[in-house]
């Protein structure tokens, strides 16, 4: 492909990204492959350097652009119009001087101002949509870190992580099998949280496909058990392979249904040494990853959000046996989703009592410890570990 030929399909794959967003549909990735699909001819380089300006497009632009054109005009120079908007064949008609330019932005306006209101300053919000690394977790149940680093020379240690490794963007990491994990760094700190450790009894409420639960049975060395559970099928169903795959034998899974956990969990009533809820989120703290989730956030989408936070919280403090842990994890530098909906819990309930915790990276807020791009070089996060009276 020409680099007119690639602008233009940077254009056409950006059209059906805003029009998945307005409508709901799917995930820019998923658009990607679905396009390439359909165009075989288009070689590696040419998808690369597609994807590479499609998603600089996104990171660039805060507010929802009104066309792809737009949007891509927005992240090209005046030498790069004249060269990729040549009007050539498959090429973007020329630019016109005064047509539509989007304008360059950080986030939606009405979230600008509740970071500000979070503490969020705008040289933090911009490491928000910055690319994020690519980070893994030594499964210590199968391997040493210190032996896939021999493996690896370009891998580095993470400061704090005794399992953490960051490698080059793009490794494969598929030779790795279930001796290591894809994990951000950020999501093995927040899980360290959860302390836990062999013989532990510990449930994962909000498991998705498990990489907090199989991080937590590495640490428990095989001794214990580790229950993860989920309302979705299709993520939880991945679980059973990878934990077979990673020697965590102590992994059970339980599917539940939306509204009626407490039903499907009445064994584990205050019985848990610890509860892990990594709850439903806005996902601002995974910006890195998924930058497009700025022009699908709404307020009323994160209105929902809170109610089913403090709902989770509630059904797990019914789980966490007298004096055992609720650990509580937002992938949101929020404080609607974070510290306030601590500090709500636990005016609601006299006794629960956010407990100090000594991790390798973030600062205190409120009643847990809040991890930022800009701060920490992960993704973002709130977690609180809540203790139960005695």
């Amino acid at each position: 492909m020409t680099p007119g030929a690639r602008a233009q399909a940077a254009i056409e794959l950006l059209d059906e990204i805003i029009m998945a967003v307005r409508g709901g549909g799917a995930a820019a990735d998923t658009l990607i492959a679905r396009y390439f699909a359909r165009r075989r001819y288009a070689g590696s380089a040419d998808r690369r350097a597609v994807r590479e300006q499609v998603y600089a497009a996104i990171r660039a632009l805060g507010e929802v652009p009104e066309t792809g054109r737009a949007a891509l005009l927005a992240v090209t120079d005046g030498r790069g119009r004249d060269a990729l908007f040549d009007g050539a064949a498959h090429a973007p008609a020329p630019y016109t001087p005064g047509e539509p330019v989007a304008v360059a932005g950080l986030a939606p306006q009405w979230l600008v101002a509740a970071f500000a209101r979070s503490d969020i300053d705008p040289t933090a919000l911009a490491a928000m949509v910055a690319r994020a690394p690519l980070d893994i977790r030594v499964n210590r149940l199968l391997a040493d870190r210190d032996a896939m680093i021999a493996e690896i020379p370009a891998a580095q240690p993470i400061a704090g992580l005794p399992d953490g490794l960051r490698l080059p963007a793009g490794h494969d990491v598929a030779p790795l099998g279930g001796r290591a994990e894809v994990q951000d760094a950020g999501s093995q700190i927040v899980t360290m949280a959860a302390a836990a450790a062999p013989g532990m009894a510990i449930v994962d409420l909000c498991a998705g496909a498990g990489g907090k639960a199989l991080a937590m049975a590495a640490s428990m060395a095989g001794s214990g058990e580790v229950l993860a559970c989920d309302i979705d099928r299709d993520r939880l169903s991945r679980l059973a392979p990878r934990a077979a795959l990673a020697g965590a034998a102590i992994i059970s899974t339980r599917l539940l249904d939306p509204m009626r956990e407490l039903e499907a969990l009445a064994d584990w009533h205050a019985r848990a040494d610890c509860v892990l809820i990594d709850a439903p989120c806005s996902g601002t703290g995974t910006w890195r990853r998924n930058p497009e989730g700025r022009w699908r956030l709404t307020p009323a989408m994160l209105e929902k959000l809170r109610a089913a936070q403090a709902r989770l919280l509630e059904i797990g403090a019914a789980l966490v046996r007298p004096g055992g842990a609720l650990v509580y994890v937002v992938c949101s530098l929020l404080d609607e989703e974070g510290a306030a909906q601590v500090a709500r819990f636990c005016l609601a309930h006299p006794g629960w009592q956010p407990a100090p915790l000594s991790l390798p990276a973030g600062e205190a807020r409120g009643g847990g410890v809040r991890l930022s791009p800009h701060r920490d070089s992960t993704d973002g996060f709130f977690v609180a570990r809540l203790e139960a009276p005695c």
